[in-house]
């Protein structure tokens, strides 16, 4: 396992930071944040996304307060590896839509020494564990789960719920498709 040197002479380590939740939750901005922070501290950054992601911009990962970062998007988790360049920090956005070959793309950057930062949701609009973002958080070295505001009671909410009768997994949406609810409203609205 090869480790770069950091500015101290010390070796580099690689590893693995997850941000997961519902739509709405703050997951992109999140990353956005700890990816700008990482420029600031003077670190090469590279940041991707599916290319399927078109919902603000092709080009760039959008949060939903319109925060933005320059990215590339990518059709395959297997592309990040053949797109990253000398960096120090690679982060990427909307991770449940990549294939499962994500995680070890993962651990290949993370055993090359690289900070990889993860955004994606963590269950689909079904309450179900989604894509690769199980096998993602459970070899992360640190994950972190936030939360939006449940639409129907105001609690803390964990869970995406699909407003439109589609039965797809992936239905790209915002705030006219999609809503978070809590627990109990989300089991409410299953039923």
């Amino acid at each position: 396992m090869f480790l770069e040197k950091d500015l101290s002479g010390k070796r580099q380590r690689g590893y693995i930071e997850v941000i997961c939740g519902s739509m709405f939750s703050g997951k992109t901005e999140e990353l956005i944040r700890r990816l700008n922070r990482a420029r600031i501290a003077k670190q090469r950054v590279e940041i991707f996304k599916p290319v399927i992601d078109t919902r603000y911009s092709a080009n760039d990962v959008v949060s939903h307060d319109e925060n933005t970062i320059r990215c590339t998007p990518v059709d395959t988790a297997s592309n990040i590896l053949l797109l990253t360049g000398d960096v120090d920090v690679i982060g990427i956005d909307e991770a449940q839509f990549f294939d499962l070959a994500l995680v070890e793309v993962c651990e290949k950057l993370a055993n090359m020494g690289i900070r990889v930062i993860v955004a994606g949701l963590d269950m689909d609009y079904r309450g179900k564990p989604f894509g690769p973002m199980p096998q993602l958080m459970a070899i992360a070295e640190f994950v972190t789960k936030v939360h939006a505001i449940c639409m129907h009671c105001g609690s803390l909410a964990q869970f995406s719920h699909r407003l439109q009768d589609d039965e797809k997994l992936v239905m790209l949406g915002e705030k006219k498709e999609y809503e978070p609810l809590c627990r109990e409203c989300f089991n409410l609205s299953q039923k």
